[in-house]
């Protein structure tokens, strides 16, 4: 079944980028919606595809499905963005697309199968020290609504925030221990960093909604591009088909929508990632939103919410139903979403600001999970290397993202320590 839905899902996103339909990289809407208007070769548009997306495919999403054992999405729909584009938009070009796209996805599966049976046969097996990465993602996460709050509002709003997301976060310790919470004999347990991320997401959302837009001061976009509008809502069936594979990928546990939910998920905390999700998605619907009436071109997993309705579904066909239904409300909702951000411009400045906090959280998070985890592997060593693999990465204008350096800079480690233990100049470590 596994395989079933990922196949599905590689051949359906790479059909919707080959037919101008949806891409998963924001980047990449804007640049489609110029060759849809003739301004731009299709040549042209697949070289910027494959230069906007490959280095992503390589340097971010590979590194964190091999960390978690489950696939990052942006694995194979950058991928497909990719093959969609390649192929020419013809009759013979888009099922070869289809065809690409789905053993693409295929092939992701059955490599990260064998990636892990791999690790049996290796001198030193550093497959259980890579979970160490993501280990502090999951509490510097809470602090994230924090950190959006200083960068658009101020510095004082934000370490308010913070101090009340932390207090919160340990009373919810506090009431856990001392079993306060009690229904019908059995006591609740409360999750201290959920509880922190939603108060935080109260205090963005309460300051975000007092900014209200002057009369006459902006352009009712949905009406302006009308037309863009009614391209998508056409293509409606395509979105809920693909927005049911992935919702349903998702509850299967083999795919998660960000590196959040991804080591939540593989940790079996399917409510935590759930929340991570969601909040993910908050920041997320401004940005589709607004990129989507502009250009025609939509994404193919919409809003990201249909990763939450994967994580909290009961089982994989509530997902999959779920997910059609979610997906085809934000394409019929399109204009009246639209108009809501118009009305609250602190709403709609907020997405960025989410996303920007959520990328520095994850960045030092990462570093610091991926610095343990080479630790782990080779004491000692795996500090050094991977504060000069950071350091000189900096200096060499990070042809390896921020976010990625520590996942990538572990397995390097991993790789490295073996080769050293087959030569016999490492010990392995107990």
């Amino acid at each position: 079944m596994e395989m079933i839905f990922i196949v599905l899902i590689g051949a359906v996103a790479a059909v919707l980028a080959n037919r101008n339909i949806a891409v998963f990289n924001d980047g990449l809407r804007p640049i489609v919606s110029e060759h849809v208007e003739g301004t731009l070769t299709r040549r042209d548009l697949a070289f910027t595809a494959f230069a906007m997306s490959f280095g992503l495919v390589i340097g971010f999403g590979i590194p964190f499905t091999l960390s978690a054992s489950i696939i990052l999405v942006h694995s194979i729909l950058l991928g497909t963005d990719i093959i969609g584009l390649l192929t020419p938009k013809n009759k013979w070009g888009t099922p070869a697309a289809a065809v690409i796209g789905g053993a693409y996805g295929a092939g992701l599966l059955v490599g990260l199968e064998g990636f892990v049976k791999l690790f049996d046969h290796l001198p030193l097996n550093f497959l259980d020290a890579m979970g160490q990465v993501g280990a502090p993602v999951v509490v510097a996460f809470m602090a994230f609504p924090a950190l959006a709050v200083a960068m658009q509002f101020s510095v004082k709003k934000g370490v308010i925030t913070f101090i009340v997301s932390a207090l919160v976060r340990q009373l919810a310790v506090w009431l856990n221990t001392s079993k306060l919470l009690m229904v019908s004999g059995t006591a609740i347990t409360l999750n201290q960093e959920g509880m922190a991320l939603i108060t935080g997401m109260i205090f963005l959302l309460v300051f975000a909604m007092k900014e209200k837009r002057e009369e006459g001061s902006s352009i009712d976009l949905a009406a302006v591009f009308s037309d863009k509008v009614a391209k998508i809502r056409g293509n409606v069936v395509y979105f809920m088909i693909i927005g049911g594979l992935i919702a349903a990928a998702t509850n299967l546990a083999v795919m998660a929508g960000d590196p959040i939910s991804l080591n939540l998920l593989a940790e079996g905390k399917n409510t935590d990632a759930g929340i991570a999700a969601a909040a993910r998605a908050l920041g997320f619907i401004p940005l589709v939103a607004s990129t989507a009436i502009a250009t025609g071109v939509y994404s193919p997993v919409g809003f990201t919410l249909i990763f939450v309705v994967g994580l909290f579904s009961p089982n994989v066909w509530v997902a999959l139903i779920g997910g059609v239904i979610v997906i085809f409300g934000e394409v019929m909702l399109l204009s009246s979403i639209a108009r809501f951000l118009d009305k609250y411009p602190g709403v709609r400045n907020s997405g960025e600001n989410i996303r920007s906090a959520m990328t520095k959280i994850l960045e030092v998070a990462l570093l610091i999970g991926g610095a343990n985890a080479a630790n782990t592997i080779a004491p000692g060593f795996g500090f050094f290397f991977i504060a000069g693999f950071y350091l000189l990465n900096e200096v060499a204008g990070r042809p390896i993202v921020r976010m990625a350096v520590g996942p990538v800079g572990a397995i390097a480690v991993g790789i490295i320590a073996n080769i050293l233990v087959a030569l016999g100049l490492m010990v392995i470590p107990q």
